[in-house]
């Protein structure tokens, strides 16, 4: 093997969450490890001890996750992330989720990706920080001129909009609890990642 032009080489499959870096050129363009795809019926989430994929619960309702779902490797949200959203007691304590677009249906979930981050939900559920970036395929030609939130067409924003504020509400069980505070675009969303990565390093030093 070329050293030169080898990169790292692991023993072992690497834990998505610590063992996988948040990308060379994060936050602009980061590491997106992907636990649900629009096509999903079922809740997926990682597994924080052991890594694999494990089922949450099903999806409450018909409405179905608009994009590729996942997080960012090594962020936290942590005080720094609840520091940025102003109104949040805390961050939710889980690594920093983002919302993925992709011209052409990905079917897989368990995957990774670069994601070019073009924006953000700033996001509260019961009172706690829970961002969600939002990021293109950058590999995707069709993506290729979307740099800011304002590049992406409205219809599809309000599509994560209605999801994240419906996602867990159930008829007749009172308020809802989740609610989006602002919509920023991709300098506020590096802001939020840095600051992500930062947790990480404090959280898991």
């Amino acid at each position: 093997m070329n050293s030169k032009n080898s990169s790292k080489v692991y023993s072992f499959r690497p834990h998505p969450w610590h063992g996988l870096p948040p990308g060379e050129k994060s936050p602009k363009v980061v590491t997106a490890y992907i636990e649900m795809t629009p096509f999903d019926g079922i809740k997926y989430e990682i597994d924080k001890s052991t890594g694999y994929l494990k089922v949450d619960r099903p999806q409450l309702f018909s409405s179905l996750s608009p994009t590729l779902y996942g997080f960012i490797p090594q962020t936290f949200c942590g005080k720094r992330v609840a520091k940025l959203a102003k109104s949040a007691k805390t961050g939710d304590q889980d690594p920093m989720d983002i919302c993925v677009f992709s011209e052409r249906p990905i079917t897989r979930s368990e995957i990774i990706l670069p994601a070019r981050v073009i924006g953000g939900l700033r996001m509260l559920d019961r009172g706690e920080a829970d961002d969600k970036i939002i990021a293109v395929l950058d590999s995707d030609p069709f993506w290729a001129d979307v740099t800011d939130i304002k590049g992406l067409k409205p219809h599809l924003l309000k599509r994560l909009e209605h999801y994240f504020l419906t996602y867990k509400q159930i008829p007749g069980a009172g308020e809802r609890t989740v609610k989006i505070d602002a919509i920023y675009g991709a300098k506020e969303a590096y802001t939020v990642i840095k600051a992500a990565i930062e947790d990480y390093a404090e959280e898991f030093s």
